[in-house]
């Protein structure tokens, strides 16, 4: 039987030989040759440790960050329209914090009374009669009443003043800052920005637009508040109308004669409309008011006047109610104040004192007897 063909090379012994000599000599070499790293291998480690060197930057600043985000008090946008602040419950949700306060609180109704910068007296002597001097106070008052109560003012550019007004806040709490200059001549301009300001921050049945010169029982006004009405769109106040005021001698003149006749659009005799000092705008109306693009509302420099025109436009009930124009004291007054003669208390500093010491004013039941 033949035997099978071997596929395998054949080596000679001194082949062998050769191949293992050459294999010892080899690996004696390996030992002791050292490692060799070419230089574009080490170059291209360096953008490696560049970029490990940046993460970790990165890394720990984002957690120093994060650290300090949480130790950080809260931002208080809710309390915020724009450039509009409540500075009440901006306080309240700092030193009381409450995960479920509403960005726009339920309230029956919204009370700004409008002030200025040169009426820290008036405002002074408000917080000394009818209205609470303290945050609590004034919570308190909310609570009994439905109604929430805020000083609005808008800004000026004199620092001096300014400043003086952020002590005012940092102490009482009772603000409404809106964005709007305050001048006399800009009334109008500031009561509409107040209506949007008022509507954006509070969910309020009605919105009250009062004057710091005046004496005002907030129980009564509450119970005026709360009555039933078939009028969704509904304007309360002491309505009037009458000539336009062309006597030199009447306070007014200059801004009725000046302005309002030269324009054509009113005429010798105004329409009716409420009196300044307060009145009520339903939450109807008052959205209307804040979805009105701006510019788009007739401006007078009457504020009372111009919003009356805006009434008329908008057909609302007009409500005519002697209570908030009382010129007196009596079982049934809600706002007192001296009409026709002065817009407003005359001498409102001290007439606010002289008021609040009277029984009938300060101590009266919220509703006369008969009505019980």
């Amino acid at each position: 039987m033949p035997r099978p063909t071997s596929f395998l090379p054949l080596i000679s012994s001194s082949s062998s030989s050769a191949i293992a000599t050459t294999s010892t000599t080899y690996s004696k070499d390996e030992k002791s040759r050292k490692p060799f790293i070419s230089t574009s291998t080490a170059n291209a480690r360096i953008p490696l440790l560049v970029f490990c060197f940046v993460s970790l930057t990165v890394g720990l600043a984002g957690i120093v960050f994060a650290f300090s985000a949480l130790r950080r008090p809260r931002p208080l946008p809710v309390f915020r329209c724009g450039r509009t602040q409540d500075t009440f419950r901006a306080f309240y949700s700092l030193s009381n914090p409450q995960p479920d306060i509403l960005d726009r609180p339920k309230v029956l109704g919204f009370v700004g009374i409008q002030t200025g910068f040169s009426s820290a007296n008036r405002r002074s002597a408000v917080r000394s009669t009818w209205f609470p001097s303290d945050p609590d106070g004034l919570l308190r008052l909310e609570q009994a009443t439905g109604l929430a109560f805020r000083f609005v003012i808008g800004k000026s550019k004199d620092v001096k003043k300014m400043t003086e007004l952020q002590k005012e806040v940092d102490k009482y709490k009772d603000f409404m800052l809106i964005d709007i200059w305050e001048e006399y001549l800009n009334l109008p301009h500031k009561t509409l920005a107040y209506f949007k300001a008022a509507f954006e921050l509070f969910d309020a049945d009605y919105y009250v637009k009062a004057d710091d010169d005046i004496y005002l029982r907030p129980d009564r006004l509450s119970t005026l508040l709360a009555k039933e009405r078939s009028h969704s769109l509904t304007y309360i106040g002491c309505m009037k109308k009458g000539p336009v005021i062309t006597d030199p001698k009447m306070k007014w003149w200059k801004i009725a004669f000046l302005f309002e006749k030269s324009g054509h659009l009113i005429g010798n005799e105004y329409f009716l409309h409420a009196y300044g000092p307060i009145y009520v705008l339903s939450k109807e109306v008052v959205a209307s008011l804040a979805a009105a693009r701006n510019n788009s509302l007739r401006m007078f420099n009457n504020e009372d006047v111009t919003i009356g025109s805006w009434m008329l436009a908008m057909n609302v009930h007009h409500e005519d109610n002697r209570a908030i124009c009382d010129p007196r004291c009596t079982a049934t007054s809600i706002a007192v104040w001296d009409i026709p003669k002065c817009s407003g208390l005359c001498n409102p500093t001290s007439r606010l004192k002289e008021l609040h010491k009277m029984g009938m004013c300060s101590k009266s039941p919220t509703l006369p007897p008969d009505d019980r």
